[in-house]
């Protein structure tokens, strides 16, 4: 709906694309904040979120009018969508957690991709039979608010689960943000996440461009681009969502690799047809990245600072989801299109290497200390473990 979006408020593309970074100068704060609320007040945050996401689409589309009416509705709409992504993550994460590890993160982001090219295809329709701008995003609201009510009544089993987590000792020191966190492997898989997600979004923003520009495809055509990549993104999650909770390493390593070689791919096609396999390969690969890295990183948490994990890895994230379309500009601007998808494969790539020996490293710092709290918590004269005469 962007388009329309446009030529309500009667701005250039310029000036478009200035009031598009408010929606992450709303999100970033937002996202960190979430995850410490959820953890404190449970998931009917969550509910709240998802019909305020769905209203405040509603209020940029009848507010939209002019550079300042549209910057401040985008500011309130990045906002209420960074919290509603954390918020939704920390309860997927608490439902995979609650499922015996099925791979509900995955699944989620399934729904989510899926959710993209439906809410695209009917928004296209809409727009095309000249319905108002505010229709879709009414829409919107309504699968938004009924949403809501289903994650309310389910978060009845929350308060269950919150339930049996011992409050804090009256006279207790006052909790900290990251808890009884470690922060430094958060930080480090988000640093992975990031990388992943500039990938993701370098494509997403830039794919119809690159049809469109190096190989002529016309607008109707190059619009396949973001549309391909949508699909693939959503067919993969579901499809690799059980092998990302059994084999998440290999699984992110293929999918960096896939992601590296589909986008060397775009770079060097003669045509639109292999360009899209390109797209496609890159989709399926950047597919499982994040779901994947997001269980990992909140596998082992406690479900009373699960939100704060999720917050801290979703934050780090979005930097590289905010980064990709930049980067992509600026080398652009150097080398062209066709150099900048170089530069994209060169971060697939990248992130294809350090994956396995950042987690070792996350890993090794978990089981240090995970045995020296052991070895702190045993009496004095007794053995840790099973004791030899």
């Amino acid at each position: 709906m962007l388009p329309a979006v446009r030529e309500q408020a009667g701005l250039g593309h310029g000036q478009l694309g200035t009031a598009l970074l408010f929606i992450g100068a709303g999100a970033l704060p937002a996202m960190l904040l979430t995850g410490p609320a959820v953890d404190r007040f449970g998931h009917r945050v969550t509910a709240v979120l998802q019909v305020a996401l769905g209203c405040t689409g509603v209020i940029v589309a009848l507010t939209g009018h002019g550079f300042v009416g549209l910057v401040t509705g985008l500011v309130a709409l990045g906002a209420v969508s960074g919290a509603a992504d954390v918020a939704n993550n920390a309860a997927a994460a608490s439902a995979e957690r609650a499922s015996g590890r099925r791979p509900v993160i995955a699944r989620a982001h399934g729904v989510f991709s899926a959710g993209v090219v439906g809410a695209s295809l009917v928004s296209g329709v809409l727009r095309g039979a000249g319905a108002a701008v505010a229709v879709p995003f009414l829409l919107a609201a309504a699968v938004g608010a009924a949403a809501g009510i289903l994650t309310w009544a389910g978060a009845r089993t929350d308060d269950r689960v919150r339930a049996g987590v011992r409050p804090p000792a009256a006279g207790s020191p006052p909790r900290r943000f990251f808890g009884t966190l470690r922060p430094l492997p958060l930080l480090v898989v988000g640093g992975l996440a990031a990388l992943a997600f500039a990938v993701e979004n370098a494509h997403q923003s830039w794919s119809a461009e690159y049809l469109d520009d190096v190989l002529s495809a016309g607008p109707a055509v190059a619009a396949a681009g973001p549309a391909v990549f949508a699909a693939v993104v959503a067919v993969a999650r579901f499809a690799v969502a059980g092998l990302s909770a059994g084999h998440p390493l290999a699984v992110l390593i293929i999918g960096a690799a896939a992601a590296a070689a589909g986008t060397v791919v775009v770079a060097a096609a003669p045509t639109v047809a292999v360009a899209l396999t390109g797209v496609g390969l890159a989709a399926a690969g950047t597919a499982v990245l994040y779901p994947t890295l997001l269980a990992l990183a909140v596998l082992r948490v406690d479900e009373s600072a699960k939100g704060t994990a999720t917050s801290v890895v979703a934050t780090i994230a979005y930097l590289g989801f905010l980064a990709g379309p930049v980067y992509v500009g600026y080398w652009a601007a150097v080398a062209g299109l066709p150099g900048a998808m170089v530069a994209v494969a060169a971060v697939a790539a990248g992130l294809a290497l350090l994956t396995w020996p950042a987690l070792r490293a996350v890993s090794a710092v978990r089981r240090r200390r995970a045995g020296s709290g052991r070895r702190a918590r045993t009496p004095p004269g007794r053995c840790a473990g099973s004791c030899r005469r």
